[in-house]
């Protein structure tokens, strides 16, 4: 039996180059690259193509992977700039997503939505309402104010320094009572929009119709194809 083994092992030997050869001979590549506006091609990579567009090819003559240049500072600062405003945009749609969900599982129908809102509404319109009594007496006691002030200045030619920082620090307080009334106004007006954005986020969510709130219609069925007669 050591004679068949002493043979197979030197078949092994002798076989050992050639398989290695075609090995490499397989492996290898070859590429090709633009330099000085012509195409150059070669077995090795010099270190001046390292950055250029280049394809490789094997020494079959099977083409390889095409490999793009390298890029400069300000162009992978533009990729890094775009890449981080998709994900920008896919983050804001997911949080919107989110929100949507949540506001279609916190209220059973559009009327439980729709009464919760006029909380809203109720709390800003007693808001109003008690800043325009405030205004009402803010004014009032201004004009008595006003009036003290005259008579003084009518018998004694000069206002009290006293009375004439009540005054000012009185109409302040209209002022300030004016513009929380202002205020109010705008949040009653932002309200409404409120509450056609919650609308149309929880239709989005229960699969309706954005701007009606009904199912959507489904497609017409195709019509069948009739039989000669």
């Amino acid at each position: 039996m050591k004679p068949v083994h002493l043979v197979v092992l030197g078949l092994a030997v002798l076989a050992a180059p050639v398989i290695a050869q075609t090995q490499g001979a397989t492996t290898k590549k070859l590429y090709c690259w633009d330099e000085g506006g012509r195409r150059v091609c070669g077995d090795a990579l010099p270190t001046s193509a390292v950055n250029s567009a280049r394809t490789e090819i094997s020494k079959t003559g099977m083409p390889g992977a095409h490999i793009d240049r390298a890029l400069t500072p300000e162009e992978r600062a533009a990729q890094a700039a775009q890449q981080a405003q998709v994900q920008a945009l896919a983050d804001a749609a997911a949080a919107e997503a989110r929100s949507n969900n949540a506001l279609a599982e916190s209220y059973e129908s559009e009327d439980a939505l729709r009464r919760a809102f006029n909380i809203r509404y109720e709390l800003v319109d007693e808001g109003m309402k008690t800043s325009r009594l405030a205004i009402q007496n803010q004014r009032q006691a201004l004009l008595q104010m006003l009036q003290a002030a005259a008579d003084v200045e009518m018998k004694n030619g000069k206002v009290p320094a006293r009375l004439a920082q009540n005054v000012m620090t009185q109409r302040a307080s209209v002022v300030d009572a004016v513009e929380s009334y202002r205020i109010q106004q705008q949040e009653r007006v932002e309200l409404d929009g409120k509450l056609e954005d919650a609308l149309v986020r929880y239709r989005k969510a229960k699969g309706l119709d954005p701007a009606t709130g009904q199912a959507p219609a489904a497609p017409p069925a195709p019509l069948e194809a009739q039989p000669p007669g």
